[in-house]
């Protein structure tokens, strides 16, 4: 899947592998770090401003594992703009009037509002903005959930399935009686305490000068003050807690519940690849909480330097919403249809931020990949959030861009997995997972800063987030140099990132500590000032990948 950098393009900068930067688009040859393990490791917190920027630092400058996005934008890119390149988020809905996306949501010219026909004949119905799959259901079964409640498959699938089922849902009732409890101590802890202070609002120093041989008032003082390390307030925690329990119900409830149909809505057969009448036109968010595209489409597009809330990696793009990921799994179907309408209505690439453990159609899917390669599309897909080494056959995350750890089904899938903004030791994210076969690179995915639906920005994590920091990449490279094919992106991306030796810890356990660049593919963060310095080259024919 990688090819290392040729000796020739070496040679314009450093023999060394490990460097960050080696000249801009004049030519002009930049002070190369000769080896990113002499970075010195960042002490200090980052500011807030680094919180809501660290995708885009840079690690030399600012020894925070970014991808030196802010730098490719004032030695690089400047002014220009590009090309318009279309990138497609199959994902959830999207908040297509939020005020940092609204002016770069794609829009089909050829369509004509809410006449309710197919005026450009692609097969669907005022698609203005995208297209949704979903219809209006939202809450979803988990695949494992669908496999052993419909019967699908043979008899060795359906057990592994309802294995994978029965361990899932003991562990989401227990975490949820688990948050529960806790959240009742926490509240009793903060009733006593508010009485004693004598005040509704209290910091963690007046709870510590708490004195008292009340023994229950010592258990209280004891529990707010365990709390105050995972919020600066008490009423913070209480409202993470809360989300918790929120989102052990809905598993127990939708997610993991076998006798729950989240698609009688939508009104097709979700397991007949021909059954195409379904769905709407309109690929916006249908509630609050769907989030997660509108969060994507923000790392990737949010426009930049308008003085609102997020800037988005690329400069130059036209965000395509499909609406295809529930709260649950999605079907192999939506996802297979939904690739094939990015291609067919221009997508250059798709970002696909979803992924799940069993595909009982997984052939829909590598058929619709490979119709994108053909078409040059670049799939941009997220590694998976469970800390596992996708090597490891017992441990899949479709879809893929190969079967049983073989040859590629096609050339244009590009698999990321989640750094952490602390650059060392613990840089990449305890959740993400890993294998230097099926992941290719690491990108930023802990705590990221983007759009959430209503006009807001909140912090999420994930190589969800993590994979559109490469779209975006992707789609710098696609805007500035046109000529470039989805290979080649792909290549450069892989090749031009920046790497380390030093020993990282994996899925939050010191025992599983790996060299980073033994964890992927390439063995490297992606970088979107190298990967430009590199993509010039490759179109100038001064380098051939």
């Amino acid at each position: 899947m990688t090819i290392t950098f040729s000796k020739s393009f070496w040679g314009l900068c450093s023999a060394s592998v490990f460097l960050i930067g080696c000249g801009g688009s004049t030519g002009l040859i930049s002070t190369p770090i000769e080896n990113i393990d002499a970075v010195p490791l960042k002490v200090a917190e980052l500011t807030e401003a680094q919180k809501r920027n660290w995708g885009h630092t840079d690690l030399l400058y600012d020894t925070i594992p970014g991808m030196s996005v802010d730098r490719a934008y004032s030695d690089i890119i400047g002014t220009k703009k590009g090309e318009k390149v279309i990138v497609a988020v199959l994902d959830s809905g999207i908040d297509l009037d939020h005020e940092d996306l609204k002016a770069v949501i794609w829009s089909n010219t050829a369509e004509i509002a809410g006449n309710g026909k197919d005026d450009d004949n692609n097969g669907y119905i005022d698609d203005l903005q995208g297209y949704n799959f979903l219809g209006e259901s939202y809450n979803e079964q988990l695949e494992h959930t669908r496999i052993v409640s419909k019967k699908i498959g043979d008899a060795n699938l359906q057990a592994r399935a309802k294995a994978k089922l029965d361990n899932a849902y003991t562990e989401a009732l227990q975490s949820k009686q688990q948050y529960e409890q806790i959240f009742q101590a926490v509240k009793n802890a903060d009733v006593a305490v508010k009485e004693k202070l004598g005040k509704e609002e209290y910091t963690k120093t007046d709870v510590s000068a708490i004195k008292t041989d009340d023994a229950s008032m010592q258990q209280h003082v004891g529990i707010l003050l365990q709390m105050f390390n995972y919020g600066e307030n008490i009423p913070e925690v209480m409202k993470e807690l809360e989300n918790g329990i929120k989102h052990f119900s809905e598993s127990l409830n939708y997610n993991l519940n076998v006798a729950f149909n989240g698609r009688t809505t939508v009104g097709d057969d979700p397991y007949n690849l021909m059954d195409t009448t379904y769905g709407n036109g309109n690929p916006k968010n249908r509630m609050e909480e769907e989030n997660h595209g509108t969060h994507v489409a923000g790392i990737i597009a949010a426009e930049r330097n308008n003085g609102k809330g997020a800037n988005g990696v690329a400069n130059n793009v036209a965000i395509m919403s499909i609406r295809a990921v529930p709260n649950g799994d999605e079907y192999d179907k939506d996802i297979a249809l939904g690739i094939r309408y990015a291609v067919d209505n221009g997508a250059k690439i798709i970002n696909g931020s979803f992924g799940k453990s069993f595909s009982p159609n997984a052939d829909w899917v590598y058929d619709a990949i490979k119709y994108a390669a053909s078409k040059d599309v670049l799939f941009v897909h997220a590694a998976g959030n469970d800390g596992l080494n996708l090597d490891d056959p017992k441990n899949p995350n479709f879809p893929n861009d190969q079967v049983n750890n073989g040859a590629e089904i096609a050339d244009n899938v590009i698999t990321v997995g989640a750094l952490t903004s602390k650059y060392g030791g613990e840089m990449v994210a305890s959740f993400s997972n890993y294998g230097v076969i099926n992941v290719d690179v690491f990108a930023p995915g802990a705590a990221i800063y983007s759009t959430v639906p209503n006009n807001e920005y909140a912090f999420l994590g994930g190589t969800s987030m993590a994979a559109p920091a490469v779209a975006g990449i992707a789609a710098l490279i696609r805007s500035q140099y046109p000529d470039l094919s989805a290979p080649q992106v792909k290549k450069i991306i892989m090749q031009s990132g920046i790497t380390t030796n030093t020993s990282v810890i994996l899925d939050g356990d010191p025992s599983k500590a790996s060299p980073f660049n033994k964890i992927s593919k390439s063995g490297k963060m992606a970088n979107a000032y190298n990967a430009l310095i590199l993509a010039e080259q490759v179109s100038k024919g001064k380098i051939k990948l």
